[in-house]
C-alpha cells in the first residue's frame, strides 16, 4: 500500500516515536510510506505586539527540537511553515492517517485520491486548554479510527456510538529497555516520571512517596522528566533527577527501582508502563490507559485514582515484599510485555490500515477489536 502519515510538528514525545515506530515497520514490510508533518509555528504580528508591551521583547523564532523521526530511512516531508495540509502537499495515496486531532480536521477535507482516511488515535485530548468542541467533532468524523487501548475502544463505542474501531496497542522495544534478572534494591528505590502537566499525576506520586518515606525512612527516589523542578512540585531532598536523558539511559532509571509510580489522571496508553515492565521493574498505577490490562495478573499494583494514600500503601507493600516474592512480581512484569512484539502491533496496525481502505468502499465493513495482552478486565481496586 501507499500510506501517508500527517503528523504535527515532530519531537521527543511518546506519541511521536510510536508512529516512527509504525511507519519503519511498515516500510519494511514494503509498503510505501510517506510522513508529512508542519513546523513549529511562527508568532504572529498581533502575539509579538503583545510581548513588546508586555515588556516580555520580541519572540525569537522557535527553534528546531529532535524527533524520533531523526535519522529515519522513512520518506519525510516538511511544510514550508506551520499551516494546514492541503491536496498539493499530499500525493495519492491507498490510506492517509490524522496521527492528532488538528491534523484530522485537516485529512477529513482532504480529497478521495489522497486514501482512505484513518485517524490513529492514541489520547482523548478534550483537555482545558485546547477547543473541547473541535477536538471532539473529530470523534465523529467517517474515518476509521484505529487506537491503543481498550478504554478508548470503549469511549468510541460508548460516546460516539463508533462500534468499528481497530485496537492496535504498541510494545515496547527490549533492545532499548532491559534489564538482567536482578533482585530488590540494597536501599528500597521508587521511580517516576516527572511532569508539570497537571494530568500527569506528579503531585500524586510526590505525595505518596511522602507518606510512605515517614514510614520507610531509607526509601529513596529517582525520576527523569522533561521539566526542571518546580516550586510548586518540589522533589524530596536526595532525589536522583535528570532532565531529557538519552534515550539509551532511560533503562538504567526503570532498572534501578523496586517499583515505578503511574499516577496519571488521564492517558491514552501509558509507555512508561510497560517500559518499566521490560526492566522488570512491578508499576503502581492508576486506573487509566492501558493500566487496568497491564497490571492485572500479579503484574504490578492497581491504586485508587486522586489517593496518594492507597499509592503510599502500595510503596510499602512493594517494599516489604521478601526478596522472592518480589521477583516473583518481577518476573510476571517482564513475561507480561515481552510476549507482545512490535511486529504483533505492527500486525494490528496494518489490518487497521486494511480495514479503512475497505470501509472506503464498504461503509458497514465490521471491524472486531481485541486486547493482546490480555482479556478485558474490569476495575478492580488492588488497594
Amino acid at each position: 500500500m501507499k500510506i501517508t502519515f500527517v503528523l504535527p510538528t515532530l519531537n521527543l514525545t511518546g506519541g511521536i516515536r510510536v508512529v516512527s515506530i509504525f511507519a519503519e515497520l511498515l516500510r519494511k514490510r514494503g509498503h510505501e510510506v510517506l510522513v508529512i508533518s508542519v513546523p513549529h509555528s511562527q508568532a504572529t504580528l498581533r502575539q509579538q505586539v503583545k510581548s513588546l508591551l508586555r515588556g516580555r521583547g520580541w519572540i525569537s523564532p522557535p527553534q528546531s527540537q529532535p524527533s524520533f523521526f531523526d535519522n529515519s530511512s522513512v520518506e519525510q516531508k516538511i511544510t514550508e511553515k506551520w499551516r494546514p495540509i492541503e491536496d498539493k502537499d499530499v500525493p495519492d495515496a491507498d490510506v492517509i492517517v490524522a496521527t492528532w486531532w488538528e491534523t484530522a480536521e485537516w485529512v477529513a477535507k482532504l480529497s478521495p485520491s489522497k486514501g482512505a482516511k484513518a485517524y490513529f488515535i492514541q489520547h482523548y485530548e478534550a483537555f482545558d486548554y485546547l477547543p473541547k468542541g473541535r477536538v471532539e467533532a473529530t470523534w465523529t468524523l467517517p474515518m476509521h479510527k484505529i487506537t491503543i487501548s481498550e478504554w478508548l475502544v470503549d469511549l468510541a463505542a460508548n460516546k460516539y456510538g463508533d462500534y468499528k474501531v481497530s485496537l492496535a496497542p504498541p510494545s515496547v522495544d527490549t533492545k532499548q529497555f532491559y534489564a538482567p534478572l536482578r533482585h530488590k534494591q540494597s536501599i528500597p528505590t521508587i521511580g517516576m516520571f516527572y511532569s508539570q502537566t497537571a494530568w500527569k499525576g506528579t503531585d500524586i506520586a510526590l505525595k505518596a512517596f511522602s507518606l510512605a518515606a515517614s514510614k520507610i525512612p531509607n526509601l529513596r527516589l529517582v525520576a527523569f522528566g522533561t521539566d526542571a523542578p518546580s516550586p510548586d512540585l518540589p522533589l524530596p531532598a536526595n532525589t536522583e533527577y535528570v532532565i531529557k536523558p538519552d534515550q539509551d539511559k532511560l533503562k538504567d532509571f526503570y532498572s534501578k527501582c523496586d517499583a515505578w509510580l503511574f499516577a496519571s489522571r488521564s492517558e491514552g496508553f501509558g509507555l512508561p508502563i510497560i517500559e518499566a515492565m521490560a526492566c522488570r521493574t512491578p508499576v503502581i498505577g492508576t486506573p487509566v490507559g492501558a493500566a487496568p490490562e497491564m497490571l492485572s495478573g500479579g503484574a504490578g499494583i492497581l491504586v485508587k485514582p486522586e489517593d496518594p494514600e492507597a499509592m503510599a500503601n502500595a510503596i510499602e507493600r512493594i517494599c516489604q515484599l521478601p526478596n522472592s516474592e518480589w521477583l516473583a512480581m518481577s518476573e510476571v512484569a517482564y513475561a507480561k510485555v515481552v510476549n507482545y512484539t512490535w511486529e504483533n502491533a505492527t500486525d494490528l496496525f496494518e489490518a487497521g490500515l486494511q480495514a479503512a481502505v475497505e470501509q472506503s468502499k464498504e461503509r458497514d465493513v465490521q471491524v472486531v477489536s481485541f486486547s493482546p495482552y490480555a482479556e478485558k478486565v474490569e476495575a478492580e481496586w488492588q488497594l
